[in-house]
């Protein structure tokens, strides 16, 4: 029996396609060491039962780690990462430079017009969305509701921060390693410089004034810092230099704080019974402000993005779709309930009544769209963002002024000279790059 020619190439090129889809691609993911990441990692099976073909290599870091390894990896192509977790700060900056991929061509039901629109617009550049949210933020009080009623007070919803002092002195009892109040402290651009910057946006104070001259020797920045120093030293934990934000949420946790104002996000970490000793007695309210028009909360996104350098980008748009569309909040409501559902990225998410039962969900949705990047502070600014500057240049500086103000946190300078030093670093920086001419 003969077999025709074109029989057998056909069969060669079935058993050849055959072999390219049974054959198995691994993918490395770049993320942090945050809780729902670290769920994330928990639920894989159901990505590989949609995805047969495909295997994820985690790679999971530190913010400040993970931050310097990415930005290493993308500025010099090396193609070390397949997906890395990205902010809203880098999307815009890398988008610029043709380092990440386009995820227009998501399948249909993934639906981008359901991200929402404050996230979504610090995601796209030329109408190219650059990264995926998988949960967006904004930052809030979160406090014990049983310490403030022993001390006979009421947390207002729109606090101010001399509400917050008030509330922290009354909660405060070092004797029994309870501190009225917990902030961020450990030096970063990300960590204890996204909450001062936010904070000082509430006092009328900004990075830069519109011919980018550093501010920092203008007194808005001076009762930042004092009224910031105040909390920490007479209300704070020891150690505070050396807290973020996963230090601070393990302290809130145990009990230790009494207030501890950062990220949205933490709410269904601190009240959740499996790990929270406090989760029946966590009350939130917004960000504080000052009476001048503007709260001290930022605006987020831990997103999902894909470096031009990525060899395996169709393996990577697939994991990206499993872990930031709808039918992920569903699983994760499905196994963690709704309270553990990643915050802030879809709008479908807010409209679900099953969601609105969540006790910090309109809190959470009302802080996002609180912040407004383009007009962060009281006075005009030549830069977007709220809690960081969307310029190349921020990375370095956010870190080099949080090492300054932490190091006055830890009591090792005073908040007049870590002023000094900040202005004097970033001046030289600025002049250095041709913003000051």
């Amino acid at each position: 029996m003969t077999v025709s020619l074109r029989a057998l190439l056909g069969a060669t090129a079935l058993l050849a396609l055959s072999g390219a889809a049974m054959a198995e691609t691994t993918i490395t993911v770049a993320t942090v060491n945050n809780g729902d990441m670290i769920r994330m990692q928990g639920l894989m099976d159901d990505f590989y039962a949609k995805n047969p073909d495909i295997k994820v290599q985690w790679v999971t870091l530190e913010e400040n780690a993970l931050r310097q390894n990415v930005t290493t990896d993308i500025a010099t192509g090396g193609g070390q990462y397949d997906v890395m977790t990205i902010g809203t700060y880098e999307v815009p900056i890398w988008g610029k430079q043709g380092w990440l991929v386009s995820l227009n061509d998501l399948p249909a039901e993934y639906d981008i017009d359901d991200i929402l629109p404050a996230i979504r617009g610090g995601l796209t550049v030329d109408g190219n969305l650059l990264a995926a949210p998988f949960y967006g933020e904004s930052s809030m009080v979160m406090y014990r509701t049983d310490l403030m009623e022993a001390a006979g007070l009421t947390m207002p919803e729109a606090p101010t921060w001399a509400d917050i002092e008030k509330a922290a002195a009354a909660m405060t009892d070092k004797a029994k390693e309870q501190y009225g109040i917990c902030l961020r402290g450990k030096p970063g651009w990300g960590e204890n410089m996204a909450f001062l910057t936010a904070m000082s946006n509430s006092f009328g104070a900004r990075w830069f004034d519109e011919k980018w001259v550093p501010q920092f020797d203008q007194p808005e920045w001076k009762a930042t810092l004092d009224t910031y120093m105040n909390l920490m030293t007479n209300y704070g934990p020891p150690g505070a230099s050396a807290n973020g934000f996963n230090e601070n949420l393990t302290l809130f946790q145990q009990g230790k704080c009494g207030m501890w104002i950062d990220a949205t996000v933490a709410a269904s970490f601190v009240t959740d019974p499996k790990t929270s000793t406090v989760a029946d007695k966590v009350g939130f309210a917004l960000a504080p402000d000052n009476g001048l028009g503007k709260r001290g909360n930022w605006l987020w996104a831990w997103s999902l993005a894909i470096p031009s350098s990525s060899q395996k980008q169709d393996a990577a748009k697939a994991f990206i779709n499993w872990a930031t569309n709808k039918d992920y909040l569903a699983l994760v409501a499905s196994k963690e309930g709704w309270a553990n559902v990643p915050p802030g990225t879809r709008s479908s998410l807010y409209a679900n009544p099953e969601y609105a039962k969540v006790p910090f969900a309109k809190m959470t949705i009302d802080s996002i769209n609180a912040a407004d990047p383009t007009a962060p502070t009281v006075k005009p600014v030549p830069y977007v963002g709220v809690q960081f500057v969307a310029i190349p240049e921020f990375q370095g500086l956010g870190t080099n002024v949080g090492q300054e103000f932490s190091a006055a946190l830890a009591g090792q300078k005073s908040v007049d000279d870590a002023l000094a030093a900040a202005q004097k670093l970033v001046t030289d920086e600025m002049t250095a790059a041709g913003y000051i001419q």
